[in-house]
């Protein structure tokens, strides 16, 4: 499998597995509506084509594999030709899971607040040890300069949201993500003078 095409690839998420994937010598493509920096920035910068609108046709010349967006209903063009046309097909959460983490100590952060900020401190920590992990969180991380990072070491940190996956699969994204550790950002209440 080499050729993967993206709907909704302008989102932070999507936008952030196109980046990884191309990283990983993937042949990136992506669809989306919304279509504006800096996420088109980045996609452009990373050689990734980005294919306005969602039209069945986007997937004329037969992808390896398509992955559907949360953004996308059931009765989205290129979802409905993706499965009619029998193309394999995953959410954004399957495919990191299948493509990235198998064989990997998987680091996820959960809860409901404070994931990027602990996710992106985890991975800074483990690049400052020398560990070189891969991670892909939810905002541009300050110390990387974007929000993904391919790395040649063995753990790989990631955002665990508990939002639903896709039209298709409902549960949680941070199922998928097969979790070595755990870690929930815990807020401490300040209290007033």
């Amino acid at each position: 499998m080499k050729r993967v095409h993206l709907i909704g690839v302008c989102g932070t998420g999507m936008g952030s597995l196109a980046g990884l994937l191309a990283d990983a010598g993937y042949d990136v493509r992506g669809s989306d509506e919304a279509v504006y920096p800096p996420m088109s920035t980045m996609l452009l910068d990373k050689g990734i084509r980005v294919l306005e609108g969602y039209r069945a046709d986007h997937l004329d010349d037969r992808p390896d594999l398509v992955v559907i967006g949360n953004i996308a209903t059931k009765s989205n063009p290129e979802a409905v030709a993706a499965i009619e046309r029998g193309i394999p097909y995953a959410s954004m959460p399957q495919a990191i899971g299948r493509l990235f983490l198998e064989g990997r100590h998987s680091i996820v952060v959960a809860g409901t607040h404070g994931k990027t900020t602990t996710a992106g401190l985890m991975a800074w920590t483990l690049t400052s040890g020398g560990r070189d992990p891969s991670f892909l969180v939810g905002g541009v991380l300050k110390n990387f300069g974007r929000s993904f990072g391919l790395g040649r070491g063995d753990e790989f940190v990631i955002e665990g949201d508990e939002y639903e996956t896709s039209f298709f699969d409902k549960g949680p994204k941070f199922l998928h993500y097969r979790p070595s550790s755990t870690t929930t950002p815990r807020c401490t209440p300040t209290s007033s003078p």
